[in-house]
């Protein structure tokens, strides 16, 4: 049975990841029936290849989702190439080195190309590949509707200024979720997508070697063996270590163990206004594992 926390929890998650913030077209999960019937299959059948191939890959797709969704609306804009007259999202500070999957999401194009020519915008196949790399890796599946237009400018400036950093205060976090209309349980909510992926080193590093009383001796420890005081900044790490590969609710009894491995992450629990969602979110153990999801 799934509880009213459940079903605030995977609908919030799932808000985002549908692509409805800053459109305003008519969506509909039927858009494509008639112009391209296979359109949903040939998208699974890429996506399911690449996190076949790398596990790690749902993560930076569902990242890759977020990021686009973050900068004026879901519209592929984050895909877009630097060109005379756009200068490119994909080299904003946020995405530059860690923004991943551009490549799948061409190939899932590809694909689509050779039996629907011109049929299907990539902002579709962005939001679809969100939906079924979820899936594989143990997460909620929802009904993504259709019918998004490409974007021809991207927003370098927006991109730099306004999606959420690994260092951030809970207030600047709260606030940025605030402009995009998404309240603070949204936010939270949405965090738990940290339950998979990595980190690179530079981005963790002063957290552990902080001796802060806001981490875990022996976690802080653990970490220190693949993230030196100096050099190696690119050496990853998972942000979960317990069930790196399984997107659940464990990224929230790591905050309550004081083994958030970003400090925007632990911030969440931290004496704030969010500590409370983070508590009620730990102790849901089939919060992320729910797949039976209408909207």
């Amino acid at each position: 049975m799934m509880t009213t926390s459940n079903k605030s929890f995977v609908a919030i998650f799932s808000f985002l990841l549908l692509s409805s913030m800053q459109c305003h077209a008519q969506l509909s999960s039927t858009f494509y029936d008639r112009t391209c019937p296979t359109a949903l299959t040939t998208i699974r059948t890429s996506i399911r290849q690449a996190v076949s191939s790398e596990r790690r890959m749902a993560a930076s797709l569902i990242r890759l989702h977020f990021h686009d969704c973050f900068v004026q609306g879901c519209d592929a804009s984050i895909l877009l190439d630097e060109t005379p007259t756009i200068v490119s999202e994909k080299t904003a500070l946020p995405n530059l080195g860690s923004a991943r999957g551009y490549g799948i999401i061409e190939n899932a194009k590809r694909e689509l190309e050779k039996t629907c020519p011109g049929i299907v915008s990539c902002a579709d196949i962005l939001a679809v590949a969100a939906r079924d790399a979820s899936t594989l890796v143990g997460g909620p599946s929802w009904t993504v509707k259709l019918g998004r237009r490409d974007s021809t400018t991207a927003s370098h400036t927006l991109a730099e200024t306004e999606l959420p950093g690994p260092f951030d205060p809970l207030d600047r976090i709260i606030s940025g979720f605030a402009n995009k209309g998404l309240s603070t349980r949204d936010m939270v909510a949405l965090s738990g997508a940290h339950s998979i992926g990595q980190a690179q080193c530079f981005l963790f590093r002063d957290r552990i070697y902080s001796n802060g009383t806001d981490i875990d001796a022996g976690f802080a420890s653990t970490r220190r063996r693949q993230c030196p005081q100096e050099d190696q900044n690119g050496n990853l790490a998972p942000l979960d270590l317990v069930t790196p590969n399984q997107l659940d609710n464990n990224y929230y009894k790591n905050l309550i163990q004081r083994k958030g491995l970003l400090q925007s992450d632990q911030v969440l629990l931290s004496g704030g206004s969010t500590d409370s969602i983070v508590t009620e979110y730990s102790n849901n153990p089939r919060t992320f594992a729910l797949i039976l999801l209408q909207l």
